[in-house]
């Protein structure tokens, strides 16, 4: 922020952010002597912008109560972070989202220099944002969790799919949410659950009838949510590789899997469903609830587990 005009502004939007402000903090957010600062409010007053300064322990700078300030503006670099980040919340497509953020781009882009225009459709045109999401939810439901995280305020949903309830059924979940992620492809709510009274990872996509409850929580203290999504990732993969051929479509195999326990490809018209596990006991009970036919193709000891719980499941049948 080496020019002097830049620095003019943006202590015009320190002086609208801030209220009042001493000569010294702004000095300092701006990185100038004492000096420079006052020459650089007498320009300010030059060009009519009325400021009062009060002498004291308690003084400052400040704008005169009242002033309307003139539409914002914003500097080169100012105008391609904010025109990046636009490109990447259309990349998620969230909902209705998509709409705003094209509204917004042509809003930004009426009032942009024709250089800065080309330079924002260079980066348009050139640049790929690998944020499609998988499953998107609407709106609303970010909306609803994200001011909930915010002001520490519980919610209450019914979550469908899963690993516990496979069938499509839903369980109704209290749920005190202490930080969203996006994450491959989906978002996610990382938090306390009061039904399983332990931490647990939600999809946004799997949320029903989510509305915000007044109940307050207390967020443990430094959580960090994306460290906790990327410690579960992690779990899931390691131990014993497993790939399964899924006689369905991608879009029932990912209503049924999800991501939870492995990642899920088409190939033809089948699915690959290539997970890891510490127990091929518990994974192959899991495939006993599969609502459609499978073939295991890695490891061989997954078949011979499989077939001795369907032994012992028709033992017990006719005994």
């Amino acid at each position: 922020m080496s020019n002097p005009t830049t620095r003019v502004l943006a202590l015009l939007e320190l002086l609208q952010s801030h209220g009042n402000a001493t000569g010294s903090q702004l000095a300092q957010m701006l990185g100038v002597d004492g000096r420079t600062l006052r020459r650089y409010i007498a320009t300010l007053e030059e060009i009519g912008i009325p400021l009062t300064a009060e002498r004291g322990r308690y003084g400052g700078y400040r704008l005169v109560s009242g002033y309307k300030l003139p539409p914002m503006m914003f500097t080169n670099e100012e105008t391609l972070a904010i025109s990046l980040g636009l490109l990447a919340a259309r990349s998620l497509s969230v909902g209705e989202v998509s709409t705003a953020v094209a509204s917004a781009q042509a809003k930004l882009e009426r009032v942009m220099p024709q250089k800065l225009k080309q330079q924002l459709r260079a980066l348009d045109d050139s640049i790929t944002l690998d944020l499609v999401p998988r499953a998107a939810p609407d709106s609303l439901t970010l909306a609803t969790l994200a001011a909930a995280t915010q002001h520490r305020c519980r919610t209450v949903f019914d979550y469908a799919g899963g690993r516990g309830n496979a069938d499509g059924s839903a369980t109704r979940r209290e749920f005190d949410p202490y930080g969203l992620v996006f994450r491959r492809g989906r978002w996610y709510a990382v938090g306390h659950c009061h039904l399983r009274d332990d931490l647990r990872t939600f999809r946004l996509d799997r949320m029903q009838q989510l509305r915000r409850l007044e109940t307050p929580f207390q967020r443990p203290q430094d959580f960090d949510a994306a460290a906790y999504l990327t410690g579960s990732f992690a779990s899931l993969d390691a131990g014993i590789e497993v790939e399964i051929l899924l006689h369905t479509t991608l879009a029932r195999a990912s209503a049924v899997l999800g991501d939870e326990l492995g990642l899920i490809t088409p190939t033809g018209e089948a699915v690959i469903w290539r997970a890891h596990t510490g127990s091929l006991t518990w994974f192959a009970a899991q495939l006993s609830w599969l609502p459609f036919g499978f073939e295991i193709l890695q490891p061989t000891a997954l078949k011979a587990e499989l077939r001795r719980q369907a032994e012992r499941l028709l033992a017990m049948t006719t005994a």
